[in-house]
């Protein structure tokens, strides 16, 4: 088992949420997050007055998914997420993290018949 940890742009949350659907991805949890990087943030303007805006709002997705799942996954993550086929910068980063156990409260499954 694996934890996805995908940094997003929020415009493109719902996209990812339809294609991970699609794959038979359907549990993640989402959170907002606010994140400095290599774009160093923006500069605003508010009221006329000029100020630097440095942590530019992102969201978080946590995924944990069977090892057969892993690939499609990040495939999917990749190719969907990006706001350019290109892509930029901005766009977001995924990290693998392993998964030891899972437990499901509810009924007491364990393992990966619990993801």
């Amino acid at each position: 088992m694996k934890l996805i940890v995908a940094i997003i742009q929020p415009t493109k949350l719902s996209v990812v949420q339809e294609a991970l659907a699609r794959i038979g991805v359907e549990r993640l949890t989402v959170c907002d997050a606010l994140g400095y990087a290599r774009q160093r943030g923006r500069t605003e303007m508010y009221r006329g007055i000029e100020y630097k805006q440095t942590l530019l709002r992102k969201v978080e997705l946590e995924i944990v998914v069977n090892d057969d799942f892993l690939e499609r996954t990040l495939d999917v993550l990749q190719d969907v997420a990006r706001t350019s086929p290109e892509g930029t910068i901005g766009d977001g980063k995924v990290f693998v993290v392993p998964v030891e156990q899972a437990y499901q409260i509810h009924n007491q499954v364990t393992g990966p018949e619990a993801v």
